[in-house]
């Protein structure tokens, strides 16, 4: 991009054109519209204008420093602390909820690095072995689980205790015995007695299982055969050791995954959200009833953020829930408990769950008393605090970073065009308009980004109505109208809002009495008004 001459004829320092063509503002910029510019993949670059919030963010990612962003809405604090993140190594931890046989209600805490986990993922893909179809599998091994008739050989489900061919009771252990009146008293009882049994066995839960060995390789393995469905589940050697050790282990839940966000927004949760609970069981975690504690156990969003961004936007609307963020920080641990009185779940607490975060807190200028000073000191005595900025020089530079973030949110939009030279040059004026009214700035272009990305969406919005293949200038001055603030609009109309107040109660009073006033002079009149 060419630089701006000072005194030039073709484009002035503030971006007003003076007889300008086209042309001159293409070499001025660089391009004919905003589809041209090139946006950075790094998020920390496409925020423009915080070169020192930037900086030091930076650093606070490479460091795990807490940071306070103070400053007003739209300025970039969020998009600050979601770039944070990506600059953070994904977390390497999967922690886990166990449970305690001795004490359910108070589940135990696991944490297990990835090499673990993938351990552990290894092995249970080692248990689930394969499949086979009944046709498949060894001709005894078939009938002894009940898929095949020892009688005629006719394969079927297991769950068919007689065979639909022969009518014959599917048992190679005994000689065929057929359910039927026909065949005598005595048969028919131990055929009946035969289904009992095998109908009692399947109630209570057992699988049909047989174990044998076959030669691999050469040697002699154990190999055991189940019944799984339709199919038949094979168990070589190397699975039933993997089943065993996992049989082993206590009973367990994922808690915090290994694959998981490291941004974690908690703006306006609440202490449930914030903390983690206990889910309510009304059978109380009864065994065989209800449902085990652990498996009741939900994490808060300080411990999801764990290795990660906990961010927070109006942090002084927390009130006192700031001093659980404190102990978080200050502990790394935080332990999860049921948080209604009333419920089955105030009984279970689980310990020491780890909760190694990043804060990232965000506040407006008039709210910082407000954040407690315990809270304070802390993100101090680890971290930074910083005042975000409201307005950039209106220089060559920062015009272009200003550029940047006109197609930056063209793209975020998705469903508007991109803005032309003369688009662009218009919101740049407004820019500068804004920066001296809002922020008594001269020579600067504001930074209250959010209300400027709404005047582009709102030109968008027009030049997609008007059928314009790309935002103009005109688009973008009807836009600047219709995103006029209520304040702005009521000292267009009445000049100041004092006026406009009394002008509305004037008018409304005129045009009828005041209900408060009708209750007071004519209460006789209404019906239980003593």
């Amino acid at each position: 991009m060419a630089p701006v001459k000072k005194g030039s004829k073709k484009e002035t320092l503030n971006g007003t054109s003076k007889g300008s063509k086209k042309a001159s503002r293409k070499e001025l910029y660089g391009i004919k519209d905003t589809s041209q510019v090139i946006i950075p993949t790094d998020p920390m670059n496409r925020v423009i204008g915080q070169e020192a919030v930037v900086a030091l963010s930076l650093v606070a990612a490479k460091q795990r420093r807490h940071l306070l962003l103070v400053g007003p809405p739209g300025t970039g604090k969020s998009m600050i602390a979601q770039a944070m993140a990506k600059h953070l190594p994904i977390p390497t931890s999967q922690i886990y909820v166990v449970s305690n046989p001795e004490y359910p209600e108070r589940p135990f805490i696991q944490v297990k690095k990835e090499e673990e986990v993938r351990k552990d993922e290894n092995r249970n893909l080692i248990v689930k072995e394969r499949l086979i179809s009944p046709v498949d599998a060894p001709v005894d091994i078939a009938e002894k689980l009940g898929y095949r008739c020892a009688r005629c050989g006719t394969y079927s489900s297991n769950e068919q205790l007689v065979c639909p061919n022969c009518q014959a009771a599917k048992s190679p252990d005994k000689k065929p015995k057929v359910a039927m009146v026909d065949i005598g008293m005595n048969n028919m009882l131990q055929g009946l007695e035969d289904i009992l049994k095998v109908t009692l066995n399947q109630l209570g839960g057992q699988k049909p299982r047989i174990q044998t060995t076959r030669l691999v390789k050469g040697k002699e393995e154990v190999v055991v055969y189940e019944s799984a469905g339709p199919k038949i589940r094979v168990l070589d050697q190397r699975s039933l050791e993997a089943k065993r050790e996992k049989e082993k282990a206590s009973p367990k839940k994922i808690l915090i995954p290994l694959k998981r966000q490291n941004f974690v927004m908690a703006t306006g949760a609440s202490e449930t959200e914030l903390l983690g609970d206990v889910r309510h069981d009304p059978y109380g975690g009864h065994k065989g009833l209800g449902t085990p504690p652990y498996e009741r156990v939900v994490p808060g969003a300080i411990h999801e953020a764990h290795e990660g961004v906990l961010f927070i936007d109006e942090l002084p609307h927390l009130g006192q829930m700031q001093r659980f963020i404190l102990t978080a920080m200050q502990e790394k641990l935080f332990s999860i408990s049921g948080r209604n009185p009333q419920s089955a779940g105030a009984s279970v607490k689980v310990d020491s769950v780890p909760c190694d975060f990043v804060f990232v807190g965000a506040c407006n200028i008039q709210d910082l008393h407000h954040i407690i000073s315990p809270l304070r000191s802390r993100i101090m005595g680890s971290g930074y605090e910083v005042l975000v900025s409201t307005t950039m020089p209106d220089n060559d530079v920062n015009r272009k970073k200003f550029i940047q973030f006109i197609a930056q949110e063209v793209v975020m939009d998705g469903r508007i065009p991109h803005a032309d030279m003369t688009a662009i040059l218009a919101l740049l004026k407004d820019a500068r308009r804004r920066a001296l009214v809002t922020d008594k700035k001269k020579k600067a272009l504001t930074l209250r980004l959010r209300d400027m990305g709404g005047v582009i969406r709102a030109a968008g919005d027009i030049a997609v109505t008007k059928g314009h293949e790309l935002i103009t200038s005109d688009d973008v001055d009807q836009a600047i109208r219709r995103s006029k603030t209520a304040e702005e609009q009521i000292r267009g109309r009445f000049g100041a809002f004092q006026g406009a107040v009394m002008g509305e109660m004037s008018e409304s009073q005129s045009k009828q009495t005041s209900p408060y006033n009708y209750w007071n002079e004519n209460s006789d009149d209404i019906v239980g008004y003593e």
